[in-house]
């Protein structure tokens, strides 16, 4: 018996130390990079730019941090950015409701309210692989598992970049599950300070002690960056992906710095990181449908400078969180309930000059915003006295606080009549009161105030937007308050009518194995191209509370409007609806830009003739983060066709115009999107087959 055991153990040994093959079958060296296996260590170097070589040596061995080394070598000098790295993940695991209200597509979810486990997910080091995919070379490690959860650890380096995704692939087949990640790199001995920027932009450090406790940071920029006398190493998640659909766009502390975070990572570390509790209002995580690839990921930059120096490469990811401008565009926000109107003006407060929620804009690179005020906080169907003096009260502030540079425009959520939940907007002030008393007129002249509309139901509704020259469009479609909508009032002469725009896009719901954000409203774009009404889709943001601290550019997104000077608010925005009406704007996260869009050299909202030829299909494309592909999406009126031009070779920071020949015969319209290797995107709007 004691042989036996001494046996089992002798086998048990040589199991554990036995070294892991690295299958290299599907690496190419042409593309720049290299990749050397020897006994237990992986070595691939990577070209980061211009005379500069990122090195990484993966340790396969057991009971060894998975990076033996990071280094940066530029001009001969070689800087030895980390050693001893390890990847953490921890893995929370919720119940998803898909039966109350719409199935995946749900925001009414309370997950933390519910009984939910959270996992240090674990890497056992079996095997691994080099893949060459473009100007990309992907290190896979197998393997990875969690309760119910099992995948495998991907890293990915990009040619001509410093830049590193680390990203825990995991799949379940448990339904109805909701997840959550945190994540960072484990060191005993990595760095010798942590850096991050605050919340008001001032760089701030602290001693990097390995028996120092985890602390949760309120950091600007979503990064926290561990340094060290050879340099930096940044921390930071997909700037758009890894935030969830939230009402609030407050800043929840997403790094952490130290040790033993959350009593489950073994070590110090540095990280990004959710607050399982969200905004405490309707908190829905992310879905993970069973046998999806959830990519639970974040970036990594190298510098050899200070922390400071990474952070400044970090932010032109996102133009320091910035829309850029664009000749011939202006950028257009829409749907915020920042109710300063109530909560300020009419509440007797003192109303300042220029308020920081106008600020927060124009710091952001938004030219115009659409509000959404008065949302179940005034009195939209009277007293007639108070609807007109809170309507007279939003139309002064929004012409005080517009100017040349910014335009502020009036807007509601008005909800009534239609059906779901809607916006709108007029290229003037209008006063309208939702609701007519038995025996009003439908419109009156008022002493002080002009021109009211009382509306009684949604032909009255389509009346005023015909004689004001307004438009609607569905808010939040197929999710929220909007579930069933616009597919329920398809059919609806409001819906097939010019001012009924379309619907509005948001990355809602979020989930980690798509390769884009927000295919709800981009599905049910193509299914509106379709039943051949011609719609557009706009962005929305629908947020409430607009301040300075707040995460507000994770959560947001941004129209720009074919316009070459802004309008004057006094003089009305006509041609800000005339853009939206006619479809002469693409909606964008920021980081990918498409200024130029034409198919047979007709752009979007126009109409083109096939006659047995093959289209031309030309675009351009700007970006930050390398791109991973662009779409062709076309539709017969039935059926939605989609080509794909993979873009795997694109380096960060560049631009691109392709242009590419497509057979559009029996096709009713055709459109484009482009995405990043974050999730980051942009799409345009629809042109139309005759």
């Amino acid at each position: 018996m004691r042989y036996k055991l001494l046996l089992l153990l002798v086998l048990f040994g040589t199991a554990l130390h036995a070294q892991v093959s690295v299958d290299l079958k599907g690496f190419n060296r042409k593309n720049g990079a290299s990749a050397t296996a020897n006994g237990d260590l992986l070595t691939v170097l990577w070209p980061t730019g211009e005379k500069k070589t990122g090195k990484l040596i993966v340790d396969l061995s057991a009971g060894q941090p998975v990076f033996k080394s990071i280094e940066l070598q530029e001009g001969g000098k070689n800087h030895a950015i980390a050693t001893g790295l390890d990847a953490a993940f921890l893995l929370t695991v919720g119940k998803r409701d898909l039966v109350s209200q719409n199935g995946w597509n749900i925001f009414f979810d309370k997950v933390p309210n519910k009984p939910f486990r959270s996992y240090d997910i674990e890497l056992n080091k079996l095997s691994a692989a080099v893949s060459t995919t473009g100007a990309r070379t992907v290190i896979s490690i197998g393997s990875l598992k969690a309760p119910g959860f099992t995948g495998t650890l991907e890293v990915t380096l990009y040619n001509g970049s410093p830049l590193m995704n680390i990203a825990a692939v995991m799949s379940t087949e448990i339904d109805s599950t909701a997840i959550l990640y945190d994540a960072g790199l484990v060191s005993k001995t990595a760095w010798e300070k942590i850096g991050w920027s605050d919340v008001d932009e001032q760089m701030k450090s602290m001693k990097a002690s390995p028996n120092d406790t985890a602390t949760l940071l309120k950091v600007k920029y979503r990064t926290i960056i561990g340094e060290n006398s050879q340099g930096s190493l940044a921390v930071f998640p997909a700037p758009h992906q890894y935030f969830y659909p939230l009402d609030e766009a407050f800043n929840l502390k997403f790094a952490w710095a130290g040790n033993h975070y959350r009593r489950l990572v073994n070590g110090y570390g540095i990280g990004i990181r959710q607050d399982l509790f969200g905004d405490r209002r309707f908190v829905p995580w992310f879905n993970a449908p069973p046998g999806t690839k959830q990519r639970l990921n974040f970036f990594v930059l190298l510098s050899s400078g200070n922390a400071s120096s990474a952070l400044t490469e970090v932010k032109k990811f996102t133009n320091n969180d910035r829309y850029v401008a664009l000749p011939g565009y202006k950028t257009m926000a829409s749907h915020f309930h920042n109710e300063f109107i109530m909560k300020v003006v009419l509440a007797n407060k003192p109303i300042p000059e220029s308020p920081t929620f106008v600020e927060v804009f124009k710091r952001t690179g938004v030219d115009i915003v659409h509000l959404g005020e008065f949302h179940y906080t005034a009195h939209p169907k009277g007293p007639d006295s108070l609807r007109l003096k809170e309507l007279r009260a939003l139309f002064q502030q929004c012409e005080r606080l517009s100017t040349k540079e910014f335009l502020l425009l009036p807007g509601e959520e008005p909800n009534e009549f239609l059906g779901g939940h809607w916006l709108q907007m007029f290229p003037k002030p209008v006063y309208w009161i939702m609701s007519r008393k038995e025996g009003m007129p439908f419109v009156t002249d008022e002493p002080g105030y002009g021109k009211v509309y009382r509306i009684a139901n949604e032909t009255e509704m389509l009346e005023l937007l015909k004689n004001e020259k307004g438009l609607a469009w569905t808010a939040h479609p197929r999710t929220k308050g909007s579930t069933g909508y616009p597919d329920k009032y398809k059919a609806a002469p409001f819906f097939k009518d010019k001012h009924f725009l379309g619907a509005a896009w948001k990355a809602m719901p979020a989930d980690l194995s798509l390769p884009n954000l927000g295919k709800r409203v981009l599905d049910l774009m193509d299914d509106m191209n379709n039943w051949g009404d011609r719609k557009k889709v706009l962005a929305e943001a629908d947020l409430f509370t607009i301040e300075p601290e707040n995460e507000m550019y994770a959560h947001m997104n941004v129209n720009y409007l074919k316009l070459d000077k802004l309008p004057e608010y006094k003089t009305g925005w006509q041609p800000v609806v005339d853009a939206l009406d006619q479809g002469k704007f693409f909606s964008s996260t920021g980081e990918v830009l498409i200024p130029e869009f034409t198919v047979d050299g007709k752009s979007t909202g126009e109409e083109i003739t096939v006659t047995g030829r093959k289209s031309n299909i030309t675009f351009k494309l700007t970006w930050t983060f390398p791109m991973h592909y662009a779409e062709i999406v076309s539709g017969d009126g039935a059926k939605v066709y989609r080509e794909r031009i993979v873009l795997n070779d694109t380096r960060s920071f560049g631009q691109q115009t392709i242009s590419k020949s497509v057979d559009l015969t029996g096709r009713k319209w055709v459109r484009l999107e482009a995405w990043d290797v974050a999730a980051n995107g942009a799409f345009t709007q629809t042109v139309w087959i005759k």
